[in-house]
């Protein structure tokens, strides 16, 4: 680690491998991603949002999202709701479970979520923040965070004042997302409200939003001084960021791209645990949104044939073709003037500012 590169920061009892999270996902972090992207270099991945309501656990989809077994820990589980004492026994189950980190879900923007007074529609009421923190801290032994976007709209930033709340109630990290609510994913995410939550409180602050590369994440945490990067849709189809973020915050260096025959066994390894996972009928569908995510950000291919591919994928029905695929495809995807690369070779980059 470089003379200058802060040690990993702590939650609660938890030390972590690096700077670099796994921001959860719902439909997109599930158990075969989050194995996935700590293989590749995340020092921690956060599950799917769960809802708090134990009475809706009975569902396939929850219970595929609680499926932790064979994870290494830390795991952490989030949970979304609007009630304190529904939260509260939603995070005591979670923990009874092997959950050892419970994270409260406060970032969401989807209507769905925000419609049950949920997620970042909390963001509107700071007694109730404040009543579900206390309730959740004080039901459980494991450590709590939360994650939380920078306000509802442009005219309520609040999140400083949300986070001071958080520290107060005992909770051990915090993610901000740098977009209010009404932003959804558009436009750009902001920092200054960042680095503004990062110097209001002591608690381990990850900044989320828009960290696509490690130009970007190096340049995140120096603007905001905030404690690690929570990457998002910037892994979706390119969970090798993980560890090309961390490389570049601990040696400045740029690490050259996966080779083809990486690229395959990567592939090949994420489709068998969508298929084991989910069965081969669902896991043949929900493999398609993940090809659909490399094959886009694969520089290599233009637009129309970066559809012509998915299109062709998203046709095939069982994991014989899908493979067969992948083989024919790293086959045929490489530029013949390219030349070829040495897998782990790197060229020296220059912090971003």
């Amino acid at each position: 680690m470089s003379e200058t590169q802060p040690p990993p920061p702590r939650i609660g009892r938890h030390s972590l491998a690096n700077r670099v999270i796994l921001a959860p996902m719902a439909g997109v972090t599930d158990r075969p991603f989050r194995q996935l992207c700590r293989r590749l270099g995340a020092g921690l991945v956060v599950g799917e949002m769960v809802t708090a309501d134990p009475s809706l656990w009975h569902t396939r989809k929850s219970r595929l999202r609680m499926d932790h077994r064979g994870e290494p820990g830390p795991r952490s589980v989030q949970i979304a709701g609007g009630d304190a004492a529904m939260l509260a026994e939603a995070a005591r189950l979670n923990a009874e479970m092997g959950a050892e980190i419970i994270d409260i879900n406060m970032g969401c923007p989807a209507k769905k979520v925000c419609n049950k007074a949920a997620g970042s529609a909390l963001l509107r009421d700071e007694a109730l923040v404040a009543e579900i923190l206390e309730a959740v801290v004080a039901a459980v032994e494991v450590p709590v965070t939360l994650k939380i976007r920078t306000g509802w709209c442009a005219d309520s930033n609040n999140g400083v004042r949300v986070a001071r709340l958080a520290e107060q109630a005992g909770i051990q990290a915090l993610a901000v997302h740098g977009r209010h609510r009404q932003q959804r994913y558009t436009g750009h995410a902001e920092y200054d409200t960042i680095a503004a939550i990062k110097a209001a409180v002591g608690i381990p602050v990850f900044a989320n939003g828009d960290i696509d590369s490690p130009h970007k994440a190096a340049a995140v945490l120096d603007y905001t001084g905030a404690d690690a990067v929570m990457v998002g849709r910037g892994a979706q189809g390119n969970p090798w960021i993980f560890r090309e973020i961390d490389h570049y915050l601990r040696h400045g260096e740029t690490l050259a791209p996966p080779s083809d025959d990486e690229r395959t066994g990567v592939l090949r390894d994420h489709l068998d645990a969508l298929h084991a996972f989910y069965g081969e009928h669902m896991g043949v569908r929900i493999a398609r949104k993940h090809v659909g995510w490399y094959l886009a950000g694969d520089a290599r291919l233009d637009e129309a044939r970066r559809g012509e591919l998915k299109g062709r994928f998203n046709r095939l029905e069982s994991r014989h073709e899908q493979h067969r695929f992948i083989d024919d495809l790293f086959g045929h995807a490489r530029p013949s003037a390219a030349a070829p690369r040495e897998p782990g070779a790197t060229s020296k980059g220059t912090r971003a500012a």
